[in-house]
This record gives structure tokens, C-alpha cells and sequence, in this order.
């Protein structure tokens, strides 16, 4: 449906209604040209409308939440000479007014737009997303001159040798014991910290070493596989996650109160920790440990379409840029590639010495 359709369709209604008044008649307005597949929702909410549609997507819970949040301002943008709503008038929205009131030709999106100023690129990005989706729902369009900004691509931030194991060595210590477990399963598995949050324990597999992630990003299901120290670190845990396990919970990582982790709340953690391996806070995030999982399997030799399987990518532009490794990263793969080979020089050449023992001592034997 063209702009121009849209804004006759509601002048068409404005006209019915402004004769109404005049005539102190009753007569019905048609609707305004909604797409079709609205015609049925005009008088329900917009925002469980909405939700229901982007779940039809297959959008995470996460992404919904995002799209519902970044779409606000322009909902609560007033024009000149408007009265602010308020969150409950924002709630109660029906699908038809929020098409009325959002329309490309109203202005609000440039009003919008102005609040868009001080925010970082990244943030502009997912507004801007969020609101083109809404706007396609609703059947309107983004006006051309609303441009996406340049996003200047940033390599993924990644933990130095000295640092991982500062930080392990924190997590084995801390207060928490919640912390050790954490941290081992994010870097043995390069989960999202959503993930992590919804793990259950019948999703693992000991005996395979593997576990299964439900509902990931995109609402899709993957396998992601661990180590011992992964298993070592769940058995640790186990008897302490039992005596906090008050409502019979099968999440793997509970707080104190027995309830299930929010990502919030592993973030606030991981900031205590950082503090606690002598590094600012701002540098220790979930995802900086899956952009460490991530590298240390290229760096030992795993190709994009494994790393990207497993982090659950669903395009392998997204793996792509482990590839573009930064100055201090690429200082780290170079000593730990030099490091790895002076170990398999050393053990090479003690195999060599034991076989020539060992025929020497056959030799004095005959």
C-alpha cells in the first residue's frame, strides 16, 4: 500500500467524521485502508497485537522486548500543541489509532527522529529497525529521508592470555560459587547469556558432552558441546545449587534466593568479578567471553562453518569477523602459536630419545 492511499483513506474518514458533526448525524466512517490482514484486529491492542505478530516471526523473547521498547518514543512523541499520553493511554492504543497516529504524513516520525541525535549508531540502528517493522505491520512505510547511520565495523573485543586467567582464577574463588560455573560454561561453550540463563539440566548430556539450547536466537534450537572442565565445575555446583533450589527449578544456575539468573543480574556479577581479577568493569561481559570462545577456536585451527554452527549464527558474514583479528590479538595467536609448536618440538624430540634408548637397550640385551 502507497502513502499516498493511506493518507486518502484517512482524509476519506476525517471527512465523514466532519460532516457527521455538522449535520448532528451518526452516520458510520469507513475505515482507513488498513492491510488486509488487519481488518479483523482495528479495535484490539496494539502492542499484544504486535507481540503476537513478531512471535509469528520467530522472534525471541528478547527481540520482541527490544522492538516493543525501541518503538516507544515515537508512540509517546507529542506534536506541537498535543497533550503528552500517558503509559496507560500508550497501553491502551488500539491497532487502528496507533496506525492513525504513527502515519508517515503526521510529522511525529521527524519529531521522533530529533531525539535520535545523542545516541550511539548502534542504538539509532535497533530504534530505527524496531519502528520500520511496526510501520510495516501497520502498512505504512519509512519515509526515505530517515536514513540508517554508518556504522563503523568493530572488531570483537577479546580477553589476552594473562586476563582468562585472571579472570578463572576469580571465578574459582569468589564469594559466589555460582561465579566458577558461569564463567566455565561460557567459555567452554560460547553461549549467549540468555542462553546460559534458560539452560536447564536435563538439556545436558554428560556421557556426550554436549548440551542442547533451546529457543535460542531466532527461536532456533542448537547443540553446543563442552569439556571436562565444564563437568568438573557443574559437580562443584550441584550440591549448592540443590540446597538454594527452593521451588523446584531445573535451571542450571540459580541465585541465592533460588530463583533463575536474568542477564542483568550475570552482567552485575560479572562486573564484581572483573573487580576482583584486578580489571575494569567495563571489559568482562558475557559476550567478551563468546568473542573469546570464538577465537580460540580459529586460533586452534577450526573452520568458520563449525565456529559458526555452534555459536549459532545464522549467517556466516556474522563468523566472518573473527577473522579480522586486531593488533593484540594477533600478537596473542602469534605466541601462542610459537608456544604450541616449541611443545610439539619438545615432545617430538623426547619420543626420539626414548626410542633410541630403547633400541640401544635391545642391542646390549642380544
Amino acid at each position: 500500500m502507497r502513502e499516498g492511499e493511506t493518507l486518502d483513506g484517512l482524509r476519506r474518514r476525517q471527512y465523514f467524521l466532519d460532516q457527521n458533526a455538522k449535520s448532528g448525524m451518526t452516520k458510520e466512517a469507513p475505515p482507513p485502508d488498513l492491510p488486509s490482514r488487519l481488518k479483523h484486529s482495528l479495535n484490539l491492542p496494539w502492542k499484544a497485537s504486535w507481540r503476537l505478530q513478531l512471535r509469528s516471526e520467530g522472534k525471541s523473547e528478547n527481540t520482541c522486548r527490544n522492538y516493543l521498547n525501541g518503538s516507544l518514543r515515537l508512540i509517546e512523541a507529542s506534536l506541537p500543541g498535543e497533550s503528552p499520553l500517558t503509559e496507560a493511554q500508550v497501553e491502551a492504543l488500539t491497532v487502528l489509532e496507533l496506525h492513525s497516529r504513527i502515519a508517515p504524513h503526521t510529522g511525529r516520525l521527524e519529531v521522533w527522529q530529533l531525539g535520535l541525535g545523542e545516541l550511539k549508531p548502534s542504538t539509532v540502528q535497533a530504534r530505527i529497525s524496531a519502528v520500520n517493522h511496526l510501520l510495516k505491520w501497520l502498512g505504512h512505510s519509512m519515509p526515505e529521508h530517515i536514513t540508517r547511520p554508518h556504522r563503523g565495523r568493530r572488531l570483537p573485543r577479546v580477553l589476552n592470555s594473562r586476563e582468562l586467567e585472571s579472570v578463572r582464577q576469580a571465578a574459582a574463588v569468589y564469594e559466589n560459587p555460582v561465579a566458577n560455573v558461569i564463567i566455565t560454561i561460557l567459555l567452554d561453550t560460547g553461549m549467549r547469556v540468555s542462553e546460559l540463563c534458560n539452560l536447564e539440566l536435563h538439556d545436558l548430556d554428560f556421557e556426550d558432552k554436549s548440551a542442547r539450547v533451546v529457543g535460542g536466537k531466532g527461536n532456533k534450537d542448537r547443540l553446543v558441546l563442552f569439556t571436562e572442565d565444564t563437568i568438573k565445575a557443574i559437580g562443584l555446583w550441584q550440591p549448592i545449587r540443590d540446597t538454594r533450589n527452593k521451588h523446584e527449578d531445573s535451571a542450571v544456575i540459580l541465585n541465592t534466593r533460588g530463583d533463575r539468573f536474568k542477564p542483568r543480574a550475570v552482567q552485575k556479577l560479572l562486573d564484581k568479578l572483573a573487580t576482583a581479577a584486578s580489571m575494569p568493569r567495563g571489559r568482562l561481559s558475557p559476550h567478551v567471553l563468546r568473542h573469546c570462545f570464538a577465537t580460540g577456536l580459529l586460533e586452534r585451527g577450526a573452520d568458520l562453518v563449525s565456529i559458526q554452527r555452534l555459536l549459532g549464527h545464522s549467517h556466516i558474514s556474522t563468523t566472518r569477523i573473527y577473522l579480522e583479528v586486531g593488533d593484540q590479538t594477533l600478537r596473542e595467536v602469534y605466541k601462542r602459536a610459537q608456544a604450541l609448536r616449541t611443545k610439539l618440538e619438545e615432545e617430538d624430540f623426547k619420543e626420539e630419545i626414548e626410542e633410541e634408548d630403547s633400541i640401544f637397550i635391545s642391542a646390549t640385551l642380544e
